[in-house]
């Protein structure tokens, strides 16, 4: 079952990410008290796979993502597809391409990151979201229907 690992708030540009045991999720805006959320931005939350920071040696948290999740594929999801998480829908808004930032936690790792950093969304439905809630992705085809066929 796909799930959340762990949750991260950005607080403060260039510290490091504080975890917390939920966080609520704001329509069009973000996590609530993080940094990112920004009305109208596509990169209101960031998605990284558990599995991915495993296979580097990185822990969670250590490249800036909000949700650690875990068993659910993020490069596979297409750009429009949401997700449900605790009570909160987020939609898939692209990939998030690794920034030279990356190479300041080890070097090399802006290179290693490419196509593996994760996804970026953004909050379509607003809700609660804890640490160990189910992931349910939408098919492709049911995301491209709620949004009128855009993606």
């Amino acid at each position: 079952m796909s799930q959340v690992a762990q949750l991260f708030l950005a607080t403060a540009p260039r510290r490091p990410v504080r975890e917390v045991e939920d966080a609520m999720a704001v329509a069009d805006r973000g996590l609530e008290g993080c940094r990112r959320s920004r009305p109208g931005s596509g990169r209101q939350v960031l998605l990284v796979e558990r599995e991915i920071l495993d296979s580097l040696g990185l822990s969670p948290g250590q490249v800036k993502e909000n949700i650690t999740t875990r068993d659910v594929r993020l490069n596979e999801l297409a750009e429009g597809q949401r997700l449900s998480i605790g009570q909160a829908v987020l939609e898939v808004t692209g990939p998030c391409a690794p920034c030279s930032r990356m190479d300041e936690i080890r070097m090399g790792l802006q290179q290693e990151l490419r196509g593996r950093r994760g996804i970026l969304c953004r909050v379509v439905e607003g809700g609660q979201i804890r640490r160990g809630d189910a992931i349910q992705v939408a098919p492709a085809a049911v995301a491209a229907q709620k949004t009128g066929g855009e993606l």
